[in-house]
């Protein structure tokens, strides 16, 4: 219910932004949050109400992993590391900067056709508004669905916001060695249940 009265809110925000000149700035706050929102929304949705679903949630950061293999974008590292933290038993969802078609293909790709590219379900897959930042929706939705980031991103302009970017785990960094995937080693201690203090 609380994220269904953000999302309202904060489309809300947006549309008034735009008919209000007076408030256009409100805009760079409204849009990630309604973007978040409603991700969160569509996943929680797929999701339904099983609690006995055990799978651990992963929100790879789609911009930043394509550049894993050789730094050129490509969907070579995404589908690996989807294909990786599927077969670890994480439950993944791509969040992309809006330029990642641009990149990738050479024209714009919306979540659907990302979706598809990934062999993902649309809803796994987010592809931020033309001048948001995806920085905030990933770390928001991390923290919402209690995932872990896959990133060589630090996130450092946000960790006031967003301490968890500090400890240990939430962040998993990988990349290619020998032409072949590896993933920071803690990813596999975000599986084991805590142990009780």
């Amino acid at each position: 219910m609380f994220l269904l009265i953000v999302a309202a809110f904060s489309l809300a925000l947006v549309i008034v932004s735009f008919l209000v000149p007076a408030w256009s700035e409100v805009a760079l706050i409204a849009a990630p949050c309604a973007v978040a929102a409603v991700f969160l929304l569509l996943v929680q949705s797929q999701r339904g109400s099983d609690k006995s679903d055990a799978k651990m949630r992963a929100v790879i950061d789609g911009s930043n992993v394509m550049h894993w293999r050789n730094g050129e974008p490509c969907f070579t590292p995404l589908h690996d590391v989807v294909q990786e933290l599927k077969t670890l038993g994480f439950d993944p969802g791509v969040i992309f900067d809006a330029n990642a078609g641009h990149l990738l293909i050479g024209k714009y790709q919306d979540d659907d056709k990302l979706a598809k590219r990934l062999d993902l379900p649309e809803d796994a897959v987010v592809v931020v508004a033309k001048g948001s930042p995806a920085d905030p929706i990933i770390l928001a939705a991390a923290r919402d669905l209690k995932a872990i980031v896959v990133t060589n991103d630090r996130y450092r302009d946000w960790a006031e916001d967003y301490p968890e970017v500090q400890e240990p785990g939430f962040l998993i960094r990988g990349g290619y060695k020998s032409g072949k995937l590896w993933l920071d080693g803690r990813i596999k201690e975000a599986l084991e249940p805590s142990s009780p203090t």
